[in-house]
Formats: C-alpha cells, sequence, structure tokens
C-alpha cells in the first residue's frame, strides 16, 4: 500500500517525513523534490511515476502533501485517504501552513501513526481520534486575522497610513478580465468562462471613503423593482445586468454594505491594489469566432488548411496582439501559407503555424489558407488534431460588466466627488481560447 507520506514547503524543504514501508528510501524524498517541486516545466498531473516510484501529491497554497509507492496500488483510495487526512489537520489545528505545520509536527506524527498501519488506511474521523488522541493544536493567528483583531482594539486602519497628501486627486480603476473557451469545429460553444479582476490605483488625500457599483444582476433587479415606470422607460432593465458567479475583495472592503446593500464600500490603500476578483459564465459576448476547415488528400500524404477569423464586436473597436495558432502534423515537410492579413509563419520546433495580426476592426473576417505535406510513415501514431488557440486583446469586457459610479467622500479635508479625477478602463485578453479542429 502507501510506503511514506512527505509534506514539503513552496521550496522544495521537508516538513513531515514518514516511511511505512522498507521499499522506500530517502532518495524518494529528493526525487519528489526534483522532478515536480522544481521541475522546469510545470507539472500537471497529480500521478508520476520516477524511477519505479510512484508519487501521488495534492498541493494546498505553498505546502505539497505527496503519499510515495512502489505498488501497483488503487489511485482513487490514496487521494481519498490524503482528502481525509487534510480534513484531520484542519479540524486539529486549523488553516495547513508552513508555521503550523512546523509548530504541530508531534502531533501530525503521531496522527499519521494511527490513520496508517504498515501504510494502510485506518480510521480517519476526527471525531473517534479526538477521542484518544486529546492533544490540543496550535493555531498561529494570520495576517489577516491580526489586522481585523488591531482594527477592532484600536480603531486604526492597517493598509492605509494618516497624513497622505495630493496636491491632485486622482482614481484609476481598470477592469481586466480573461476570457476562456472552448469550441468544437462546428461552432459550438463546449465551455466558456470569464475570469477578471478590478484592479484599482488611487492617488487620493486623507483618509477618503470610495462606493463602487457594479451593473451586477441582483442591484439591478433591486432598483428596477423600486423604480417607477417612468424612470424603467428611461433605461434601467436588466437587460444590461451580468450574473456574477462568484468574487472575493480586497480587506479593505466592507463586506456587511456588500450583503445588505449590494454597494462597494471600502477606504482605498495608498497605491495599486486588486480591489476585486470576479468569475461568470452566462452570457459572455465571445470577441472572435473561428471557422477551421481541414482536409486530407492525396492518400493522406498532405492537408489542406482554411481558417476564417471572425471578429465579434462594434465596428469602430480596435482589437490588438491577435496571434493564431494552428497545429500541423509533427511529420510535416513543406507548408505553403496564404493570408491577405497579418503575417503568417510555419515553426517547425513547435509544430504550429502562428498568424499575428497587430490589428483588427469588429465585424471583420480574416481568411488563411495553408496547403502541408508530410511524410508518409506505416509506424506513425494517428495525429490527435491538437485544437487551435489565440491570443488577442480588447479594449472592453466581454462579460459586460461595467462600472455604474465611482464616488468619493472625504469629510475632514471637504474635496468633493466632482474634485476628484477619475478613470476606469476596461481590458479583455484571452485566457485558454481554443477551438478544436
Amino acid at each position: 500500500m502507501i510506503g511514506g507520506v512527505f509534506v514539503y514547503n513552496h521550496k522544495g524543504e521537508i516538513l513531515i517525513s514518514r516511511m511505512f514501508r522498507n521499499d522506500i528510501g530517502r532518495s524518494a524524498v529528493d526525487a519528489f523534490r526534483v522532478h515536480v517541486i522544481h521541475a522546469r516545466q510545470q507539472v500537471k498531473s497529480p500521478v508520476n511515476s520516477i524511477a519505479r516510484t510512484t508519487f501521488f501529491h495534492t498541493r494546498l497554497g505553498n505546502i505539497w502533501i505527496a503519499a510515495v509507492t512502489k505498488q501497483n496500488v488503487n489511485g482513487a483510495l490514496v487521494f481519498e485517504f490524503m482528502h481525509k487526512f487534510k480534513l484531520l489537520m484542519t479540524s486539529y489545528f486549523g488553516k495547513i501552513t508552513e508555521d503550523n505545520i512546523k509548530n504541530n509536527f508531534v502531533l501530525i506524527y503521531e496522527l499519521l501513526d494511527e490513520v496508517l498501519d504498515y501504510g494502510y488506511p485506518q480510521n480517519t474521523d476526527s471525531g473517534i481520534l479526538k477521542t484518544f488522541i486529546t492533544q490540543q493544536g496550535i493555531k498561529t493567528t494570520t495576517r489577516e486575522e491580526s489586522t481585523q483583531i488591531t482594527s477592532q482594539v484600536t480603531g486604526q486602519i492597517a493598509w492605509r497610513r494618516e497624513g497622505i497628501k495630493y496636491r491632485r486627486n486622482e482614481l484609476f480603476l481598470d477592469v481586466l478580465e480573461n476570457v476562456n473557451l472552448l469550441m468544437s469545429a462546428q461552432g459550438q460553444v463546449l465551455s466558456s468562462h470569464v475570469a477578471g479582476r478590478v484592479v484599482m490605483k488611487s492617488f487620493l488625500s486623507g483618509m477618503p471613503e470610495c462606493k463602487f457599483g457594479l451593473n451586477d444582476k441582483i442591484t439591478m433587479e433591486k432598483q428596477t423593482n423600486a423604480k417607477s415606470d417612468d424612470n424603467l422607460s428611461k433605461g434601467a432593465s436588466t437587460k444590461t445586468s451580468i450574473a456574477i458567479d462568484d468574487c472575493t475583495f480586497h480587506q479593505c472592503v466592507k463586506l456587511s454594505k456588500f450583503e445588505s446593500e449590494r454597494a462597494i464600500s471600502f477606504i482605498p490603500p495608498d497605491g495599486e491594489f486588486e480591489l476585486m476578483k470576479y468569475r461568470t459564465t452566462n452570457d459572455i459576448a465571445l470577441p472572435f469566432r473561428i471557422h477551421p476547415m481541414v482536409t486530407e488528400r492525396d492518400k493522406k500524404h498532405s492537408m489542406d488548411y482554411k481558417v476564417i477569423l471572425k471578429s465579434n464586436f462594434k465596428p469602430a473597436i480596435q482589437a490588438q496582439k491577435i496571434e493564431v495558432k494552428i497545429p500541423i502534423p509533427p511529420n510535416a515537410t513543406n507548408v505553403q501559407l496564404i493570408c491577405m492579413k497579418g503575417r503568417a509563419k510555419y515553426k517547425s520546433g513547435e509544430n504550429i503555424i502562428s498568424w499575428k495580426i497587430k490589428r483588427m476592426g469588429g465585424s471583420k473576417d480574416a481568411t488563411l489558407t495553408a496547403d502541408v505535406e508530410f511524410m508518409d510513415s506505416k509506424d506513425r501514431k494517428k495525429w490527435t488534431r491538437p485544437p487551435i488557440s489565440m491570443n488577442f486583446e480588447v479594449p472592453f469586457a466581454p462579460s459586460g460588466l461595467k462600472v455604474r459610479y465611482l464616488k468619493v467622500f472625504e469629510p475632514k479635508l471637504n474635496y468633493s466627488d466632482h474634485e476628484t479625477v477619475k478613470w476606469v478602463r476596461y481590458i479583455g485578453k484571452s485566457g485558454i481560447y481554443e477551438t478544436r479542429i
């Protein structure tokens, strides 16, 4: 079964090392550090085989937990044990961090000896284990918790000092979104979502309070129900609203006001900071669509590509930094390219055609055709046809998110909201934007 359990920090330093079988040596600790934690390329698979040793790992922030074995074990059982062990540590000493692990290493070794017997998982129920492992875990106070305690006791705001003064009060707000898409070759959207951030840069004097409003669905529905029919006819409708699936805020945001009023109220830190993160999956305006047509001819010794790129936004808007990466078979010998817009280049080292366009307006289309010849080999594996990927940047938010208002109040210095210069910018970029061929 499980030969050993190792816990590492983000540097690859060993925090916990417990061997349960003689076939696992100290070299396994170093092998995981070198080939997984310090690997040149990011290791995406949670299961890795190194020198006839299998490593199952999971990651919690800066902590790596690895289970090691040389036997043919049930992978699902190993991951279930690791999940239960994480819950067990959480129930004893709270959040799993490097400091908490160092402060509770004696308790962790005792728990490992109870839940694993010669590598076989035993009872992992925390309620039962706490009846005979009665040791209390040592909980380390996090920076956020200590900041909250300090502000409650002293009334001080940890993220902003007093006495800040500027000749000109300015506020810069950037709505940055990454669009992720997987589309079928027939043009059907298989999955899509937007991961967004609201980044603010404040140059405000004193201790100002800011109020920030979005066109999220709950807020717009509340306002629509509260207004009369006359006001509705002026344009306040739920069609312009978006549904935010989940969001997280900077510690300066007053969450109680957001829960009750759906208003983002905060005293901003000085300089640049990330105000909020959010995610949305509904009614995404996809900036581009790719229509690929790939046909094989001459007894599968060559292929014809025709890739049509269409922009789906207003004609006045200009997209930039556009790159389409079209995969081709690895045994290609000759590639002939024709494109009327942009520049196309065959990159043999990456087995792709890179098609770059500096700028492209809305409601436009561009076409690339390619004739690819390749060697025929009887023992070659069938080409899996990887998807076409794309990079771009557009000056709008594909999710439809809009900043409805941004207000600034400073009661002590008594400068008004109208005297504050405010800038709002929207930038949409490609995340994993792929179309199958």
